[in-house]
């Protein structure tokens, strides 16, 4: 990928990242608000309980939950931007790309951003069963599509 792919591909994403902070920043703004309606209902109504402080009360409650929902999207749009830029450099690496450290050489050869996917699935297979404690996770990795080891490649015959 050139730069100038790269720097168009970021740019695409912005959008998308704007409306993220804008909706994280709208439900944090409601959230306030609702907070301080609560305690105005509350100031008003003095030590009664009534259908107003109920009422902002159940409202301030939707708004923490609509809240909560716009930062876990955040989060997740942050983790898929890490993984993604993390891919690139993973392939930009592998395959000897200009984008990436110029002059420096790794000393290995490149290979295929294809077959560098299929060992990063791969990786996440093995990882994923390990964190469910799978003592099996050799054994099924060898019977997995995207397993590790492909007679068809070269570099995996040797290890």
């Amino acid at each position: 990928m050139t730069r100038q792919e790269t720097r168009i591909k970021k740019t695409q994403g912005r959008p998308k990242m704007d409306n993220i902070v804008e909706s994280l920043n709208n439900a944090y703004q409601d959230f306030v608000a609702a907070a301080a309606n609560v305690l105005e209902a509350k100031e008003i109504a003095g030590a009664q309980k009534t259908t107003a402080t109920d009422a902002a009360l159940e409202n301030f409650k939707q708004k923490w939950e609509l809240f909560r929902v716009a930062c876990d999207q955040a989060e997740e749009f942050v983790e898929s931007v890490k993984q993604r830029i993390g891919s690139e450099c993973l392939v930009d690496e592998a395959t000897g790309s200009p984008a990436g450290k110029s002059g420096q050489s790794t000393g290995l050869p490149p290979i295929s951003a294809v077959r560098l996917e299929q060992m990063s699935k791969a990786v996440r297979w093995l990882v994923i069963e390990l964190q469910h404690g799978s003592g099996s996770a050799a054994v099924s990795a060898n019977s997995h599509p995207s397993a590790p080891f492909d007679a068809r490649f070269t570099e995996d015959a040797t290890q």
